[in-house]
């Protein structure tokens, strides 16, 4: 099965409420973005997306310039119906973020535990040469990952852990840290699980 057919199979087969990432209020993610100058201008990228709520939220904050990315075209069309009439404002990108896609450059690129299953080098290499053209120089990159002490696994996929350092390091001089989140998630099933959040400045 590739990547697609994994995620495909796997928003097939469980409930909005019922992956394990799943939150009901993106607290620590939307307490970063507004910390990264959000106005009512602001163009955002949510990579890896899927039917979370962080983009209900981001249009009930009055954004118009808006895009969520996703390798499962199914669980965009569960967010799209959920979102019902306010669908047509975010632009929908079905597309695995390594792969052939293009959008706009936007000022803040928002990735809650996409990074973190690219076990491997050469994609990790695509996930940074899509950033470094999507996102703006001085504009932000959000990216949530497992922690050093996270899971080693998620959804039947291995996946890497990082500290902010190391995955600093991966980004490379091209991006600042500028802050450093620590946080347990709870799953729906009530396992707790340790994430990183790390906000950067593009530099050049």
């Amino acid at each position: 099965m590739d990547r697609h057919q994994h995620w495909e199979h796997v928003y097939a087969t469980c409930g909005e409420r019922n992956v394990s990432w799943f939150e009901k209020t993106p607290g620590v993610s939307l307490r970063l973005i507004q910390a990264a100058g959000l106005t009512p201008e602001t163009c955002v990228l949510d990579v890896g997306g899927g039917d979370s709520q962080l983009v209900d939220a981001l249009l009930m904050l009055g954004l118009k310039c808006v895009a969520v990315l996703d390798i499962s075209e199914l669980a965009l069309e569960r967010a799209r119906a959920r979102l019902g009439d306010a669908a047509h404002v975010p632009i929908w990108i079905a597309a695995d973020v390594t792969g052939d896609w293009s959008l706009k450059p936007v000022d803040i690129w928002h990735d809650r535990a996409v990074f973190h299953f690219l076990t491997e080098s050469s994609d990790r290499a695509l996930y940074i040469q899509r950033l470094g053209r999507t996102l703006k120089v001085g504009g932000t990159a959000i990216i949530a990952t497992f922690a050093l002490d996270g899971p080693t696994q998620c959804s039947g996929l291995p996946v890497a852990r990082y500290s902010p350092e190391t995955l600093a390091a991966e980004l490379g001089d091209g991006f600042a840290l500028v802050e450093a989140v620590s946080h347990q998630h709870t799953t729906p099933s009530g396992k707790a699980q340790s994430f990183q959040y790390s906000r950067f400045v593009r530099l050049r």
